[in-house]
């Protein structure tokens, strides 16, 4: 009798795959996989089989034009500002084909070489985080020392403010032409699902939802998973509601080209032999799939993650959380003197609210709340009174109404708010003379926000949210403030507290403009 493997979901068309929740709870008998090589023949000049996931050719090649165009345009702007700038190229005036071949074509190119010498056009580095940017920095550096040794070389006298615009002009052009590539890369894969890479999760069902849960909270990312094969076993998962099909038993290579998928990710071990990670990955070679491992690690930032190879196995090696040093004086000096200035500035428009508020509901214009902050000392926050004064007494009878989980109380149509009120909160103004916190090193800009001191005790997790600062705005803002659950909001505040650094701050500040302008979960 020939070999069987075992499956916990008929085959079904990709149409809607991901759209249905599945249960585990039938089996089909499956013809033998045949047999696969340990590894296939190599070539010098080509790939046996090219890769599945082919969404960044097309990307890549875009890529490719918008460099070149760039560097020209670049060229083009430097060439048109200084009257010098043919210097060092003599007969110019009489026949200037070799100036503008080396200024439209030569550079351009030279640009496009030494980015793809630096990576800039792998795929692994597109369309997320910030490598894309360094490689195109680290190129740009190289383009430069490259012109300055030719120059030296040959003895050219250049127009050096000739050639500084024209190499400082290109990496600008290069970096917002690669911005905007990014943001409609992340447009089409939010609203389309295209250019996206289709995983099949490998592992036990709870690493694998654990795993699908992280990967899908950010669909720019372009990680879709479309199956889930499982290694402990159907019974296992008998009965669970899944978001996508749920195997077992099955060769996983095949499964991937049924289901369409372009990548496998191991979720924490690929089988309990020693061994079977290596043999899947020999399994793929030549067969244009990805593989990717994805350990138990969670809510950890690249920057605090290092690989150390000890003869042959790859450690994971994980640093603590920046939490002191120059670089948290360096936060907390940016905060005293950013809000200082912001006080300063803001005046005008915080008398403008201050009228307007006592004009909407007579009472005090500030609204001053015991709030838990850096290790638990309490102190008083400032904001803009956007409620009626009557609003503490009224809150008993509407706590049944409330529509967010935790410790929190949201309404999205309070009637405690009056109208004015309800703009503040829309526009975030309400907010602005917690600046005062901040002055006064209470607060930060950046930071998990402060929560209320008499609602709870910060016991188990939420306490770690006390290990810095709270902040006017926050990771949790700027990722859907009042529309996020209790859980993820305190995951959000979590992992800031473990991967803050002045960088991640300004991005987040950054964020936090688009959020107040599109007034997202605001209310």
């Amino acid at each position: 009798m020939g070999e069987v493997t075992a499956s916990l979901q008929r085959p079904v068309t990709n149409e809607g795959r991901s759209k249905l929740v599945r249960h585990v709870d039938s089996f089909e008998i499956q013809p033998p996989t045949p047999p696969t090589h340990n590894g296939v023949p190599r070539s010098a000049w080509a790939r046996a089989r090219r890769r599945v996931s082919r969404w960044h050719r097309p990307y890549t090649a875009i890529l490719l034009l918008l460099d070149f165009s760039a560097a020209a345009f670049a060229s083009w702007i430097a060439i048109q500002l200084f009257d010098q700038a043919a210097s060092g190229f003599s007969g110019t005036k009489q026949d200037p084909t070799w100036f503008h071949t080396i200024s439209y074509l030569l550079l351009p190119l030279g640009w496009v070489v030494i980015l793809w010498g630096n990576r800039a056009y792998d795929r692994r580095y597109l369309g997320l985080g910030p490598d894309e940017y360094k490689r195109v920095i680290r190129a740009s550096v190289t383009v430069a020392a490259s012109v300055s040794f030719l120059a030296f070389a040959t003895v050219t006298q250049l127009s050096r403010f000739t050639v500084g615009t024209a190499l400082v002009g290109a990496a600008l052009l290069i970096l917002w032409g690669r911005f905007v590539a990014r943001w409609a890369l992340h447009y089409i894969r939010r609203q389309a699902g295209q250019a996206a890479h289709r995983m099949v999760l490998v592992g036990t069902l709870p690493e694998c939802l654990e795993v699908y849960a992280a990967v899908t909270r950010s669909p720019s990312a372009g990680l879709m998973p479309v199956a889930i094969h499982i290694t402990n076993g159907y019974a296992a998962a008998r009965g669970m509601p899944t978001p996508v099909p749920v195997y077992a038993g099955r060769d996983v290579l095949a499964l991937v080209r049924e289901v369409g998928g372009d990548t496998i990710a191991v979720c924490g071990s690929a089988s309990a032999e020693p061994g079977e990670l290596r043999r899947l990955a020999w399994q793929l070679e030549g067969s244009g799939v990805d593989l990717v491992v994805a350990p138990q690690l969670t809510d950890i930032a690249g920057p605090r993650v290092h690989i150390r190879p000890i003869e042959g196995l790859p450690l994971l090696h994980v640093e603590e959380p920046t939490l002191s040093g120059p670089a948290l004086l360096a936060k907390n000096l940016l905060d005293r003197v950013a809000a200082g200035l912001g006080l300063l500035m803001l005046t005008p428009l915080f008398l403008a609210i201050a009228v307007a508020i006592r004009i909407s509901d007579p009472g005090p214009v500030f609204f001053r709340q015991p709030r838990v902050g850096h290790e638990g000392r309490t102190f008083r926050v400032w904001k803009f009174r956007t409620m009626y004064v009557d609003a503490e007494d009224r809150l008993a009878s509407l706590v049944d109404r409330n529509e967010t989980d935790g410790m929190l109380f949201k309404m999205k149509e309070d009637p405690r708010v009056f109208p004015v009120g309800r703009f503040l909160r829309a526009t975030s103004l309400d907010e602005l003379p917690q600046l005062i916190n901040v002055l006064w090193g209470e607060m930060s800009l950046v930071g998990p926000r402060p929560l209320p001191a008499d609602d709870g005790d910060f016991l188990g997790d939420v306490r770690r949210r006390l290990l810095v600062r709270p902040g006017m705005t926050g990771l949790w803002q700027v990722s859907g403030r009042s529309d996020l659950s209790w859980d993820e909001s305190v995951r959000l505040d979590l992992y800031y507290v473990d991967n803050w650094s002045l960088a991640y701050d300004l991005s987040i500040l950054w964020r936090t403009v688009g959020v107040v302008l599109a007034r997202k979960g605001a209310y």
